[in-house]
């Protein structure tokens, strides 16, 4: 690995240090994000960056899928990072989120699962978001005490 392209971690694997992001606002077409998670890749992005929130999983999912079967990159070449919903932090929760994610992407991993956000919602409850001239205002719904941290396992 060069290093100066990806840091060690602590348990000797590597992340890229420069990722691309597929968090895209909703006026934007999916079919974007697939062509862009391509383009990405192509030019040499190994890190890439997604989440349930986005709502953009199967999409990003195909573009990975679609570099590894063109010959691009292996699927071990790319760094998938994922986020847990703000509203699944219940220990019970995190499993089933990140199998429906996988189930998305139609991937057999995550390399990194992160919590995307570290206020815990009411469990299941989305929150809404009110759409005002250019901005977007979330309303959140409740706040419980959750522990997610307590309910993954590293598997290596």
């Amino acid at each position: 690995m060069n290093p100066k392209r990806y840091m060690e971690l602590s348990d000797g694997h590597h992340i890229p240090v420069l990722g691309f992001g597929t968090f895209v606002p909703g006026e934007v077409s999916k079919s974007m994000v697939a062509k862009a998670t391509k383009i990405a890749i192509d030019a040499g992005f190994r890190h890439i960056d997604s989440a349930y929130f986005y709502q953009n999983e199967e999409e990003v999912g195909l573009a990975i899928r679609s570099k590894v079967a063109d010959g691009t990159v292996r699927r071990e070449d790319i760094f998938y990072t994922s986020k847990l919903p703000c509203t699944c932090h219940r220990p019970e929760l995190v499993q089933p989120c990140l199998e429906q994610s996988l189930r998305k992407l139609q991937l057999d991993y995550v390399d990194l699962y992160l919590i995307h956000c570290p206020v815990s919602m009411k469990a299941m409850i989305l929150f809404q978001q009110m759409k005002m001239g250019n901005y977007y205002l979330t309303q959140w719904i409740s706040v419980t005490h959750g522990r997610p941290w307590r309910s993954v396992r590293i598997q290596g």
